[in-house]
Parts: structure tokens; sequence; C-alpha cells
């Protein structure tokens, strides 16, 4: 028993290990897109606006339920 139940655990920490990543790896491109885009149109102000703008829909779109609905979406 003491073996499955350390298998389970190890296996819901690799799921919660690439759940952060993801996240993060998200939320981070979507900041560094908004930030670039904003500074090449706007300057600083343009960057930290829509720098803001892309951690806020890098939150939202760090679902990957949610991602792939807006990409259906857009196509």
């Amino acid at each position: 028993m003491a073996e499955a139940e350390k298998r389970r655990t190890i296996g819901r920490r690799l799921i919660s290990l690439v759940k952060i990543v993801w996240t993060v790896s998200i939320v981070t491109a979507a900041t560094a897109l908004g930030a670039c885009y904003g500074w090449e149109s706007h300057g600083i102000a343009g960057a930290l606006g829509l720098g803001f703008v892309g951690l806020v829909a890098g939150g939202f779109l760090s679902s990957p339920s949610i991602l792939l609905e807006v990409l259906v979406g857009l196509t």
C-alpha cells in the first residue's frame, strides 16, 4: 500500500510542477509580448500599460481550456 501511495504522490507532484511551469511561461510570454508591442508603438507608457494588459491576459490564458477556446474562436 505504501508504494502505491508514494507513486500517486509523485504523480501529483509532477502534474503540479507542469501546471506551474505552464502558467509561468504563458504569463511571462504574454507580458513580454504586450510590453514589446507597447514599447514599439507608444514608448515607455505603452510598454507599462500593455505589459499590464499582457499580465492579466496571460492569467486568463494560462488555463489550457480557455486558451484552446480562444484559439478556436480566432479561426
